[in-house]
């Protein structure tokens, strides 16, 4: 605005003849501190719209006003919200956003049993409203630049080569605990404040999904097997009980027919009334005699079957 009004100044002067005109030399005088005047309300008018317009600032909502003195330098209070005021020129404020913003950092480290970890990290800050001072002093207005993405990194692979791989998966609350813990105590030296910390992101290296999903096969594998094997122990078994109760049974079957002879024949009648259901119910012919069916009930069957046990006896 001051660089307008010397311009416009400049070129009236041009525009004012040095000599008196021929005649009327008083009305050219009088011209000439009319303009001069006219100049001099200019550049007052110009002076104080800069001043007016320069020396009034607003911090919005959510933000926060430091100012810089050329003279003192930084000013140690800062401003809230809402119209504040400042000397033109010799004064100048820098608007700081005191809202919690996100960072995502993601990088390549090392576990505790070298496995390569690709972890993502999530934080959630704002800077102290009460330090933003120092803030500018030391870091400027884009301290989440300078700061945050080189703490998280450090601060992410000396936590997680502490663990290793299955740990990181197990105890993944623990990790991004020990991991907010650590941020916290490195960003307080800046004067940043955290709000969350979380891990966004866990991921491992080819190879290591590959032996892990190879373990979880041989696994599987063995438990198969096991159980194979405890099946088969147990159809060992039930042969073996089956095995001692047919002996038992003939056992009990011979001392049956040794006490009471007339045991095999109620076995006898039993055994022909079952083989009579089934050749009853089979629409095929049958061409066997009854003494080969066991349906003889009446002749001499049973004197011929004691024989033949009689006779396979003696052989014995």
């Amino acid at each position: 605005m001051a660089d307008k009004v010397k311009e416009a100044m400049r070129r009236l002067s041009q525009n004012i003849p040095k000599g008196g005109m021929p005649s009327g030399g008083g009305r050219g005088s009088g011209a000439a501190a009319a303009a001069g005047k006219a100049a001099s309300a200019l550049f007052t008018a110009g002076c104080l719209s800069y001043g007016a317009y320069h020396s009034v600032y607003n911090v919005e909502g959510g933000h926060r006003a430091v100012v810089f003195n050329r003279i003192t330098g930084m000013k140690p209070t800062v401003y809230g919200e809402g119209l504040n005021f400042n000397i033109p020129w010799f004064e100048r404020p820098y608007i700081f956003d005191i809202r919690t913003r996100p960072c995502n950092l993601q990088t390549l480290t090392g576990s505790k049993d070298l496995q390569m970890v690709t972890i993502g990290v999530r934080v959630l800050h704002r800077p102290n409203p009460n330090m933003l001072v120092w803030i500018y002093r030391h870091l400027g207005t884009n301290y989440d630049e300078r700061v945050l993405p080189s703490i998280m990194n450090e601060c992410a692979k000396a936590i997680v080569a502490k663990y290793n791989a299955n740990e990181l998966l197990t105890k993944r609350e623990v990790v991004s605990a020990d991991i907010r813990k650590e941020l916290l105590r490195r960003a307080a030296y800046f004067n940043i404040q955290l709000e969350d910390v979380a891990i966004t992101h866990l991921s491992f290296s080819p190879e290591y999904a590959r032996a892990v999903e190879a373990k979880q096969v041989a696994q599987q594998d063995a438990e198969r097997a096991k159980y194979i094997v405890l099946g088969a122990q147990q159809e060992k078994q039930t042969i073996i009980t089956r095995a001692k109760g047919e002996a038992e049974s003939a056992i009990l079957i011979g001392q049956s027919v040794k006490k009471n002879p007339g045991f095999m024949k109620l076995r006898r009648i039993d055994a022909a009334r079952d083989i009579a259901d089934i050749v009853s119910s089979s629409g095929n012919k049958v061409y066997l005699n009854a003494d080969s069916l066991l349906l003889n009930l009446l002749g001499d069957a049973d004197d011929k079957f004691e024989k033949s046990v009689g006779k396979k006896s003696s052989w014995l």
